[in-house]
């Protein structure tokens, strides 16, 4: 017995030192394919890094969002390239091809299952930390954005230039443009503006052949699928140009709690599903559900296109329950809004130029539309949930739709949660690093709310938001082909009926797959119309 643990172990070693052998070879490979490729390597050199670099993990670690993707065991990439221009991304694309590497892009790095930086496979990272360069064109009221900017770099580069036009990106000014525009991406004026993607005019792409692509050269069906299924299933998304959206000097802001045990919080959040997605597409009032020790608190945070007096006017109106008031509400211009829409100072506007994210833990994440307003005893139920250990760091999000969100028919991009879905939901669980040894019942506890939910949401498919990515929902086969059928299971609650356009225009630009993940589009060798 003794003798066979030790063939045992000796086997397991060489099959660890073969691999071992196999990553050096597949790294070395691409270093040597850049330097041959590149027409000017020193430049492309100064911003490649592997695990011999003294640098490589605090790059690799300075855009992890979600801290469980941080632990040893999670797989790290065999390179690391920052690229500072355009023309160094096509080499790399090239090279990872022919070393039999794959690509993961971050813009951001708030991927919430951590796919823009991990991979079950020998994988490069393009890091593109450095192209966040933003060009406002006031006149034309269009901006150029590099797709390594965050949002909050977007926001301040525009107020730069004037103070009625704005962009309607992402409410966490962290965000990277590159991930959020490429799947939708919504913030505090969708029900005024929609989507960040439904703003996009043109892009820049640099497809499987090393191709830098424009709008006019891509051509309109790949344009459609990376304003909201996703860019990194096609390419590489370099830039972005948007429509810039006319903003008032003023908007007006509140932030009100109320809490379930001694302020009627689960009555007022049964009611704001009746009245905010049917609201004036003027009015946003988000709603945060959390728990502090034993109290329950029902948060609703309200960013409105117009001056105090007429929201206090409007919301007596429409939800007097709510009870608000004028000095519960404070004007400020379109950008201030955006940090308080943060819970962050308003003052100084330089916070929206920092990459950083203060707090950030482990998390999973659950999203769901609906479409039918949860009844008050099922909001009880969740609240129950909500004072169970687990849950001491999760909170419910809610997203209000309607509006111009109504108006955009489901087809006109990827992203098709539109008319009748009455707000987005989301459970979002955090747990901090020192609990890292308990992440299952953490896990545990977000599936179990899921299922909970299950009587309560869309359902045909049960529709999930794709930034609020979810590996539970299904995945591709880590190597070999994954069919329609299997990633039909976890592509309908992200893109419903346009998963089928999608599969075409994947098939169509990148029919050898170079461009996979666990939930990337695949193509189909034979595709069939009717599928």
């Amino acid at each position: 017995m003794k003798t066979s643990s030790i063939t045992l172990s000796f086997f397991l070693v060489l099959i660890l030192l073969s691999s071992w052998t196999v990553f050096a070879d597949e790294q070395d490979d691409f270093l040597e394919c850049l330097s041959q490729t590149c027409q000017n390597y020193y430049s492309i050199s100064n911003v490649v890094y592997t695990p011999a670099n003294s640098s490589y993990t605090s790059i690799l670690e300075f855009s992890i969002r979600n801290t469980r993707f941080m632990s040893e065991s999670t797989p790290k990439p065999q390179v690391i390239v920052t690229p500072e221009y355009e023309y160094q991304i096509p080499p790399v694309i090239l090279c990872a091809k022919q070393s039999s590497l794959e690509i993961r892009t971050r813009s951001g790095g708030h991927d919430m299952e951590g796919l823009s930086y991990v991979s079950q496979v020998p994988f490069v990272i393009i890091d593109l930390i450095n192209l966040s360069e933003v060009t406002v064109d006031v006149d034309a009221k269009t901006a150029w954005i590099e797709a390594g900017a965050t949002t909050g770099i977007v926001y301040y580069r525009i107020a730069e230039k004037s103070s009625t036009l704005g962009f309607p990106g992402a409410i966490c000014v962290t965000v990277g443009v590159g991930g959020h525009y490429s799947a939708g991406g919504y913030g505090a004026m969708l029900r005024k503006h929609g989507l960040a993607g439904d703003n996009v005019i043109d892009a820049r792409i640099i497809n499987a052949n090393g191709t830098i692509l424009d709008r006019a050269s891509m051509g309109e069906d790949l344009f459609w699928a990376i304003t909201g299924g996703g860019g990194g299933s096609f390419g590489v998304i370099t830039a972005w140009k948007v429509q810039l959206v006319d903003v008032p000097e003023t908007v007006t802001v509140f932030s009100i709690s109320r809490t379930v045990e001694a302020q009627n919080g689960t009555g007022l959040w049964h009611r704001w599903q009746y009245v905010v997605p049917q609201a004036d597409k003027d009015l946003f009032v988000g709603v945060i559900v959390y728990r502090v020790n034993s109290t329950v608190i029902v948060n609703f945070f309200s960013v409105y296109q117009g001056g105090a007096d007429a929201l206090v006017s409007y919301m007596q109106e429409i939800f007097p329950e709510l009870g608000l008031l004028r000095e519960d509400c404070t004007e400020m211009s379109w950008i201030q809004s955006t940090l308080f829409s943060n819970q962050m100072p308003i003052d100084p506007l330089e916070t929206l130029l920092n990459r950083t994210q203060a707090g950030i833990s482990q998390l999973k994440a659950k999203s769901d539309y609906v479409r039918t307003p949860v009844p008050l005893d099922a909001i009880e139920g969740m609240v129950t949930m909500l004072r169970e250990p687990e849950a001491d760091g999760t909170i419910y999000y809610m997203v209000p739709y309607g509006g111009r969100m109504d108006e955009i028919p489901e087809s006109q991009t990827p992203f098709p949660h539109r008319a009748g879905a009455l707000y987005k939901l989301a459970g979002l669980t955090y747990w901090p690093d020192s609990e890292a040894a308990n992440t299952d019942s953490y896990i545990s506890w977000s599936r179990r709310y899921y299922e909970y939910m299950t009587p309560y949401v869309s359902s045909s498919p049960r529709e999930a938001y794709l930034n609020y990515r979810d590996l539970d929902l299904g995945v591709n086969n880590v190597v070999g082909e994954t069919s329609y059928e299997q990633a039909s299971i976890w592509a309908k609650p992200y893109y419903k009926d346009n998963f089928d356009r999608l599969v075409q225009v994947k098939t169509a630009v990148d029919p050898d797959n170079f461009f996979r993940y666990e939930q990337s589009i695949p193509p189909v060798s034979t595709y069939v119309a009717d599928i």
